[in-house]
């Protein structure tokens, strides 16, 4: 039987490359945003994670669906499947790691050997759109 983490990630792309984050002891890059707590939307919970990981405050009015991707859970059971529901949005703050996030990067394509199974994918669908370079 299959698992799925349902996660919430936040799209920000500046000059063709995506931000990317690294927590503390992981040696790969995943896009910015978490799980939901209960009772949450994908908009209050894409708010909390971006704010908790990067110390901004996305603006809720301008909150845009960008896609869903599925791939395989890093470091889980070969049956671990994480779901990426991915938004668009505009900040205000100046991002910094927080939390367990040791460091982000502006990730380009030729970086896509340093990403989680799901960022993958989301690069690659990023790429085919000439979004990232």
């Amino acid at each position: 039987m299959t698992t799925i983490i349902d996660k919430i990630a936040w799209i920000h792309i500046q000059d063709q490359r995506i931000l990317c984050a690294r927590s503390k002891g992981k040696a790969l890059y995943y896009i910015p945003g978490g799980k939901r707590e209960t009772g949450e939307s994908d908009e209050e919970t894409l708010i909390r994670e971006v704010e908790e990981e990067l110390s901004v405050r996305i603006h809720p009015a301008s909150v845009s669906s960008f896609g869903v991707f599925e791939a395989a859970a890093d470091s889980k059971s070969a049956d671990t499947v994480v779901r990426m529901s991915c938004y668009t949005g505009e900040y205000e703050g100046t991002i910094q790691p927080a939390s367990e996030i040791e460091t982000t990067a502006w990730l380009g394509y030729k970086d896509i050997e340093q990403v989680s199974a799901a960022t993958r994918l989301i690069m690659e669908d990023l790429h085919k759109r000439g979004l990232i370079v």
